[in-house]
């Protein structure tokens, strides 16, 4: 697959692709949003190296956004918004704390379930964090948790959000590479959940190091049936999209479309919700994927014309002349992608970096599954590493807490996801085997 990727011709290129190159890294560094600088760097290309026509700017623009796939991007969103209004997010906080709360770090992990919970409905990180925040901080702070640590651990309990099925960076990804959602959804199920037990064992540690929290009330299984049929209709929303989608009923963009329909069902028949409020959650999922879409737009003609001038080959042919040693270049681009994650979101890395990262990884025999597994999970571990962090900013949005002081209690799941990311790079089978 993709044999023109995989050669390695000697390739030149000059300051007519470097200084475009070198004003979208300055404007990045001031600030200027992302998809202004994808697209004045598209511009600046295509004027100064003469590869394509300028008129291909306007052109892929259109044809980037005009895409079926992406229309789940907003329906995954507003169907989360509508969990939340509803009050159904609690009912999933509710039956993840029955199910876990018997442990002796029972609420810490039972919010990181909880987390989980809602990435298979939001799709989005951001999302998961805002609504788990506004929950579950002040009870964590009641039980014993510090503040900053309840705050690291709802935001790395959200990362899940964009690791669990059904999640939009594996929609864009896959828009990117031209690989099925559907079959990145499967693929992700066990590095998702992967990830999921990696926090919750990292907080688990650090809760008998520090003994912040130590429940010792015992499973009660009548509570915890109650619980559940409490929330059967919140539990009814993750079933409608993933077994809609794995079983070839739907696909995710219908899947989210038929969940947006269901929520509205439920809220109205609960009288959770009524007309008056729909206004406010279009406008707020409209925010959001108004971030999204334009990032999109603007990298596709980018991508086209590195394609033209052979970018991925040569950053193939330079990363190989490194080392011939499979694991170190596997190691360099985990480098590489911890680095961005750092820096820049996951939608613009995902558009940048999967086109000249896919090459490097099936010239040295990485599955194209197993690769957009490994990157979109190492992505991941960026929502909680400064000076991004976006879950860091969101959760200390929500509590009023410093961004410094939640990122040093975040150490300890950055070291867990970092952990269950390497191992994923190490055995394919972990992303493959459910295919």
């Amino acid at each position: 697959m993709y044999p023109h990727l995989l050669q390695s011709p000697e390739i030149f290129l000059g300051w007519d692709f470097y200084l475009p190159l070198i004003g979208m890294v300055v404007f990045i560094l001031l600030g200027v949003r992302i998809w202004v600088v994808l697209g004045l760097g598209s511009l600046a290309m295509l004027l100064s190296t003469d590869v394509m026509p300028p008129s291909l700017l306007g052109e892929a623009l259109f044809d980037g956004v005009d895409s079926f796939a992406l229309i789940a991007v907003p329906l995954f969103i507003l169907t989360g918004d509508i969990m939340v209004r509803t009050g159904l997010s609690n009912k999933l906080l509710d039956i993840a704390e029955a199910t876990m709360g018997w442990q002796r770090s029972g609420l810490g992990t039972s919010t990181v379930l909880g987390c989980g919970f809602f990435a298979c409905i939001s799709g989005s990180d951001a999302a998961d964090a805002a609504a788990i925040s506004r929950i579950t901080i002040e009870r964590l702070v009641k039980q014993g948790y510090p503040k900053a640590y309840a705050c690291a651990l709802v935001a790395a309990g959200s990362c899940t959000g964009i690791l669990i099925p059904p999640s939009i960076a594996y929609i864009i990804i896959g828009l990117i590479l031209g690989i099925s959602a559907s079959t990145l959804f499967l693929a992700a199920i066990i590095p998702g959940v992967l990830i999921l037990l990696s926090v919750m064992a990292a907080n688990f540690i650090t809760n008998r190091m520090y003994d912040y929290e130590n429940s010792r009330a015992g499973f009660r299984l009548g509570y915890w049936w109650k619980t559940v049929y409490e929330g059967r209709y919140a539990l009814l929303i993750p079933f409608v999209i993933l077994g809609g989608i794995y079983s070839g009923i739907f696909t995710p963009t219908e899947s989210a479309a038929v969940a947006v329909v269901v929520t509205f069902g439920i809220g109205f028949a609960q009288k959770t919700i009524s007309l008056k409020d729909i206004p406010k959650m279009l406008e707020s999922s409209t925010k959001v994927n108004g971030v999204i879409v334009p990032i999109i737009a603007m990298s596709l003609p980018l991508a086209q014309t590195l394609a033209s001038l052979d970018v991925p080959q040569y950053f193939v042919h330079n990363m190989i002349s490194l080392t011939n040693n499979n694991f170190l270049i596997m190691l360099l681009m985990l480098l590489i992608l911890i680095i961005a994650g750092c820096v820049m979101e996951t939608t613009p890395n995902i558009v940048i970096l999967a086109p000249l990262l896919l090459p490097l990884s099936l010239k040295i025999g990485m599955n194209e599954i197993h690769f957009c597994i490994f990157m979109v999970t190492a992505l991941g571990i960026g929502f909680i590493t400064p000076p991004l962090g976006l879950n860091l900013f969101v959760v200390s949005g929500v509590a009023g807490t410093p961004v410094l002081a939640i990122s040093r209690f975040a150490v300890p799941f950055v070291i867990a996801m970092l952990f269950v990311v390497i191992l994923l790079m190490l055995v394919p089978e972990l992303s493959l085997w459910l295919l």
